[in-house]
């Protein structure tokens, strides 16, 4: 038998035939995960559905040696098929065949939790009705045992008219018996709907049918529907219908969700033996615990304060090994290549720019390591109800909790996390307020703007002034982010207050499987396409920074020192004539000053100098805020070569923090001072200065529209906020 079909559907794998088609769809917390990673292993692919931001996850599954794989499609987690939500009107558009880029399926795969019978049967009732091939895969059998419940899929099968197959993802107990039924199934006449309504409604259902209805389906749709069908007698009839339901029972509309319930609880009184036992399972024991009023939220302190610590300093090290190797591999590259534009855009524009993504994977991996590890072990749901209360108060989802807390180690992998938020208004106002926790991007800035200025002062004789002026950068991000949250959750993301509807799962010890491949999609999928944006706005930058080529005029070199130190003197440097040098070649910073400043980023600096004077910034920081737009830490590499000190000087670089404290403006007064390096340092606590986040955030939202906006308002409360602090220290005097 083949996994092919033909049309009408045959199972072939002749000229013309094409892919078997399988839908896998369940309840949250089924079990589908598992089941989907064991029947495809690392042949799926992972992406959006166009124009939305659910995921697509499909893989190829062997259904029968020496066929060609079928092409499995892992449908978002629902409980119905009555769309409330985006993931439920994709399944059910997948199911029924409206998604144009998904064929219609051939057989539906639905996932039901043997623990969980009941509820679960209430998608695989209107799965039946949808018309495709339907098996049942009965999972989590053990759990079910392990309750004292025993479950008889055969006579499971018979009362719901389709087959059904006790699996076991993890020991890949029944996966052969689950392939050889989907192979039966295909091309075999759909189920019917055997469950029935009250007679009077029955009646009704008939009548509708009579009148034009397409089939007793069509009929039940009809009546039951919020909208009217277009047809003017059928809805006339559907009219009619209603008000004599009305009349007799005035909560007539509720008979499908009764009716399909009292069904369910007679399939499971046939099928299942033995009573489940009453005393606290180890879930039940566990969560007296886990969710205490005060022993919860401090084990989820402690959990988090792992995860946070594990993602800032774990990832410490392969990050430094990233980019030294890039660093390493840009030098090979420019010793073989011949100097020139084209081994300077290869080097500092191509491999800066993949180097500049790779380096964040060690934090993506960690981060959705710690995800798939929480989510697959069920604490993450205890998690989500502890801080919802918190989180609500703002207008956010408790689930926003979690990715707010990796945006400390970085924003990319925070904003990649708020895929575990459902409702699309509440995930879009956690991806817009993530890039206000301070990432570690932030650190090189801070840590050089106080070793420059506030190294030996202290508070009160004994607190050091720069401890809390770095804790007061993280503080102000946080505040910062909980009002701009509360306003976009009251404006342009106005909705209620999110409601939590949680299902607390058993515990069960973690899939490393399913945490692997979580892992793997999530890198692959930043790689590939947050990687191409981050790639081409490296390139653009590079441009920005190397054109125009400046000219420079050799002098004699008793003249260079005299000359360009008289021209930094008259504060000239760069505006007019190029500064002497004497071109020795690489390594000169004099050189690579003028360079910049000549480029477009230095006059573009100098354009924007009369915007950014009542920060207290000059057009050489001015440089700086373009060029931290690819990575926030590259302004420390800039200003080392705005002030010739070096392009690989560190912020700790005693050459220089001293080349800061020196600078000098044209009129000889100091450049840098205190009141501006805190005004510098809180423009960048809260301006989006980072490419990556940008690309992240356009592709997490399929739309340039957020970012931009995000970019947009994220610099204007920058602004305000540096203005008020450079402008209100000056009249307190502290300028």
């Amino acid at each position: 038998m083949s996994t092919t079909l033909e049309s009408p559907p045959q199972v072939s794998a002749g000229a013309g035939a094409r892919q078997l088609v399988v839908a896998l769809a369940g309840n949250p917390n089924a079990g589908k995960t598992s089941l989907f990673n064991a029947l495809t292993g690392l042949r799926q692919k992972v992406a959006n559905y166009p124009g939305v931001t659910v995921e697509r996850k499909e893989g190829l599954w062997a259904l029968e040696a020496e066929q060609a794989p079928a092409r499995l499609v892992d449908l978002p987690g629902l409980y119905s098929l009555d769309a409330a939500s985006i993931d439920e009107e994709i399944a059910r558009d997948i199911i029924t065949g409206r998604m144009a880029e998904v064929p219609a399926p051939d057989v539906v795969v639905a996932v039901v939790d043997a623990t969980n019978l009941e509820r679960n049967l209430y998608l695989v009732t209107q799965l039946i009705e949808a018309g495709s091939p339907l098996v049942v895969a009965l999972s989590m059998v053990d759990l079910a045992e392990r309750s004292k419940l025993e479950i008889d899929a055969e006579q499971l099968s018979t009362s719901l008219g389709v087959p059904v197959v006790p699996v076991t993802a993890k020991s890949r107990r029944g996966l052969e018996e689950l392939a050889r039924a989907v192979l039966e199934a295909v091309g075999s006449q759909p189920p019917c709907a055997l469950w029935r309504l009250s007679p009077k409604a029955e009646a009704e259902v008939r009548r509708l049918y009579a009148a034009g209805a397409a089939s007793r389906e069509g009929a039940l749709r009809d009546l039951y529907s919020d909208e009217l069908p277009e047809e003017a007698e059928l809805r006339e009839a559907v009219e009619s219908a209603r008000a004599r339901l009305s009349s007799s029972d005035p909560q007539w509309w509720q008979e499908p969700l009764t009716a399909r319930y009292r069904w369910i609880e007679g399939v499971t009184a046939g099928a299942v033996r033995g009573a489940k036992d009453t005393r606290p399972n180890s879930t039940e024991r566990i969560d007296r615990f886990v969710t205490h009023r005060f022993f919860g939220p401090v084990l989820l302190l402690l959990v988090m304060t792992v995860v946070f610590q594990a993602i800032f300093s774990w990832a410490t090290l392969p990050m430094d090994l990233i980019d030294r190797a890039f660093g390493a591999l840009g030098e090979v590259v420019r010793t073989q290549m011949p100097a020139g534009l084209l081994t300077d855009l290869v080097v500092d524009g191509v491999i800066a720019g993949v180097g500049g993504v790779l380096v964040f994977l060690p934090q993506i991996l960690l981060l959705f390591f710690f995800i798939a590890l929480l989510e697959d072990s069920g604490y993450m749901s205890r998690a989500a109800f502890l801080v919802d209360r918190l989180m609500r108060g703002v207008g956010l989802h408790g689930k926003a909790f979690m990715p707010l807390l990796s945006s400390f180690a970085c924003a990319i992998p925070g904003i990649m996390a708020t895929r575990t938020i459902e409702n699309p208004k509440d995930r879009l106002a956690t991806i817009l307020i993530a890039p206000f926790m301070s990432c570690s991007a932030r650190l090189p800035v801070y840590t050089l703007m106080i070793a420059a200025f506030f190294t030996d002062v202290r508070l009160l004789g004994f607190i050091p002034v720069g401890v809390v002026l770095m804790l007061s950068m993280y503080l102000l991000g946080i505040v910062v982010a909980i009002v701009v949250a509360w306003i976009l959750k009251h404006t342009i993301l106005k909705a209620p207050p999110p409601p939590l509807v949680l299902e607390l799962p058993p515990y069960r010890v973690p899939n490393f499987l399913n945490v692997l491949h979580t892992m793997k999609n999530r890198s692959w999928m930043f790689v590939k396409r947050a990687g191409t944006v981050i790639l081409t706005i490296s390139i653009l930058l590079w441009a920005l920074m190397t054109f125009p080529r400046s000219v420079v005029k050799p002098v004699p070199d008793a003249q260079e020192g005299a000359a360009v130190q008289a021209m930094r003197e008259t504060g000239v440097e760069g505006k007019g004539e190029p500064a002497p040098s004497t071109a020795k070649g690489e390594g000169d910073t004099s050189d690579e000053s003028l360079q910049l400043e000549q480029s477009y980023a230095g006059r573009l600096g100098q354009v924007i100098e009369p915007a950014i004077a009542p920060l207290g910034f000059d057009w050489k920081m001015g440089i700086g805020l373009v060029s931290s737009f690819a990575a926030r830490e590259t302004i420390v590499s800039t200003l080392s070569i705005v002030y010739n000190v070096g392009k690989d000087a560190g912020a700790d670089s005693p050459s220089l923090i001293e080349a800061v404290r020196n600078a000098k403006r044209p009129d000889g007064s100091p450049a840098w001072t205190p009141l501006v390096a805190v005004s510098m340092m809180v423009f960048f606590v809260l301006a989006c200065q980072c490419m990556s986040t940008v690309a992240v955030v356009r592709r997490e939202t399929n739309s340039w529209r957020w970012p931009l906006f995000m970019v947009a308002y994220m610099l204007v409360v920058a602004y305000v906020a540096s203005f008020v602090t450079y402008q209100g220290g000056k009249l307190l005097g502290l300028g």
